[in-house]
This record gives C-alpha cells, structure tokens and sequence, in this order.
C-alpha cells in the first residue's frame, strides 16, 4: 500500500518538474509575466500565470494523446514553425525600435485580459508542445509509462504537477521582476527593448534548432 502511494506521488512529482523545464526558458508566457510585473503589479502578473497553467495542462494532455500526429504535422509542414519564428523577430524588433509614450491608448486596456492573454500565449505555443512530445516519449521510455488510458488518479496526479509546476515557475519569474522593479528606477522606459530583445532571441534560436539541428 505504501509502495503504491509512493509511486503515484512520483508522477505529481514527474509531472511538476517536466513542467518547469517546460517553462523555464522565456517564452510569451513567461515575457508576459515580466511585463505585467514590472509595468503594473504582481497580482496582475499572477492572473496570466493562472490560465497559462491551464493551458499548459491542455498542450500537455494533448501531446499525450496524439503525440504522433503532432511530430508528424511539425516534421511536414516545417513552414508553420518558421511563421512563428518570423512573427517573433517582427514584433521583437517593433518593440525594439518602438519609442517610449507617455501614455497607452484606452483601447489596449479595455481590450487587455489578463486571464486571456495568459491561456492565448499558453496554449499558442508549438514550441512546448514539441515538448510535451518529446518529454512523453521519454518517460514512456523509461518504467514511467502513461497514456490517455492511465487510471485517473495518476492522470489526475500528474497533471496537477503540470499545473503547479507552471504556476510556481512563472511567479518565480514575476518575484524576480518584482526586486528588479524595486531597484531600477524609472524600469518602464527600457521595457519594450528588453522585451524586443528577448523575442528577437527566441525566434533566432528556434531558426537555428529548426534548420541547423
């Protein structure tokens, strides 16, 4: 009995770290929790981490059940990747170039879902499903085996994992923020180049994993 239990903790305990390496490289998400942060507060930051967990557990549960469709739909149709990968460096190099306003439109503000923007930029996210589909034929490689017909405790179990790990990571991101904020001065005017910068970066390294790999 206490063999089993410990084995189904092992997966809430598989599922949280798979899930931190999942978010531990910047990414929308995690850029978005900075911004949050730093150009508003931490409480705003924490609602995007919300919904980008869940979607994290979506992408994931997705990737365990069709993880073969998925590698081939990216294997043949190498042009969705490199669309992404344009659109990342296009609006890094807006953001970059964007000089500082004095104020935001209203428009962008009563348009701005915090809960929304978290679940959009976690669930429009190839790069981490990729992930998922790697990191599922892993630890089905291993003794680990786990399917959409898992018994639910260990499905429930490791997606909860998911979630959490998400979750703690993108707040450890938005307190990282938090001590930045406190003791940069005037932080909102180099915002938008730090931003750029990042997805500028992220898009020429997925060019590089995708076509020199």
């Amino acid at each position: 009995m206490y063999h089993k239990a410990s084995m189904l903790i092992v997966y809430l305990v598989i599922g949280f770290f798979a899930a931190v390496l999942s978010a531990l490289p910047l990414g929308a998400s995690n850029i978005a929790v900075i911004n949050t942060t730093l150009r508003e507060n931490a409480k705003q930051a924490f609602k995007i981490a919300i919904t980008a967990g869940v979607a994290e557990v979506l992408l994931s549960y997705y990737a365990l059940d069709c993880n073969l469709v998925i590698t081939n739909f990216f294997n043949t149709n190498v042009w969705v990747q490199t669309t992404i990968i344009i659109l990342l460096i296009l609006i890094g190099s807006i953001l970059f170039f964007k000089k500082q306003s004095e104020k935001q439109p209203k428009a962008f503000k009563l348009t701005r879902s915090k809960y929304a923007t978290g679940f959009v930029l976690g669930i429009l996210n190839p790069p981490v499903l990729i992930f998922w589909v790697i990191a599922f034929g892993v630890l089905n490689g291993s003794d680990f085996m786990l399917s959409v017909t898992s018994h639910f405790t260990i499905l429930f179990l490791f997606f909860s994992g998911v979630y959490l790990g998400k979750l703690l990571t993108l707040y450890g991101y938005s307190k990282i923020s938090t001590v930045i904020k406190q003791k940069i001065q005037n932080i909102n005017l180099i915002i938008n180049k730090v931003t750029g910068v990042l997805l500028v970066s992220i898009g020429v390294i997925q060019s590089i994993q995708l076509y020199f790999a």
